[in-house]
């Protein structure tokens, strides 16, 4: 059993067998694994392992949570990658304004750096906000930006994109030279068909994108994902 048709399945009993209790969400909003069962989730700020190194204020399950608009769209893309033998994996959907609180309040404590040489390591804490890694609000918080990659449907691997998943550094910038040319071709199928499906990508992260014509454009939530 491949770890695509063993992923479906977990996600097929967990739902059959109500081992999840969900809240109830604004209209317009989805739970995104009950429009695609066999995604790849893996909410990094519900673990400890992110720029913070601590699990973020309002996650408080591994649940994906989009617009129905932008849940629609990346069934699509995730159906054409599967024709590849490829699958998504997500890091990250829709973020509670809370979330982003928390962001601010760590990157205001200039001597909290622990994680300073796995996602930092060569711009400084206190330039973060200046450098636009961290912002006071997020498109995330309305609900149709997502960061994710592309990863082997039987292993699950992610594709090697030359650097890791919220790394603040020019190798994270779409366009950045100095990475291998396999590296340069990962992060090109994984632009081409986002695009293609109408999200389009933020030039300093290779993973974010944000919905066309997102259907909540000037709205930040803060309802929790749970």
């Amino acid at each position: 059993m491949n770890y695509k048709t063993l992923t479906y399945l977990v996600c097929v009993l967990m739902f059959v067998f109500g081992f999840t209790e969900r809240q109830t969400l604004p209209d317009g909003f989805v739970y995104v694994k009950s429009i695609i069962p066999d995604l790849d989730v893996e909410l990094r700020y519900f673990s400890a392992n992110n720029f913070v190194g601590d699990t973020i204020d309002g996650y408080r399950t591994n649940e994906l949570i989009l617009t129905k608009a932008a849940a629609q769209k990346l069934k699509l893309i995730q159906e054409e990658l599967q024709q590849q033998n490829l699958c998504l994996r997500v890091y990250d959907g829709y973020r509670p304004q809370r979330a982003v609180n928390h962001f601010i309040r760590w990157a205001r404590d200039l001597n909290d750096t622990l994680n300073k040489s796995q996602f930092y390591p060569d711009v400084a804490k206190r330039n973060l906000f200046k450098e636009e890694y961290i912002a006071s609000r997020s498109g995330h918080s309305r609900g149709s930006t997502i960061d994710l990659t592309i990863i082997c449907g039987e292993t699950g691997e992610p594709l090697d994109m030359g650097s890791p998943y919220d790394f603040f550094g020019q190798q994270s910038w779409v366009n950045y030279e100095a990475i291998e040319e396999h590296q340069k071709k990962n992060r090109q199928l994984l632009q081409i068909v986002m695009l293609k499906h109408n999200f389009r990508n933020y030039p300093k992260e290779w993973w974010h994108f944000t919905l066309r014509w997102e259907p909540f454009p000037k709205t930040y939530f803060d309802f929790e994902v749970e």
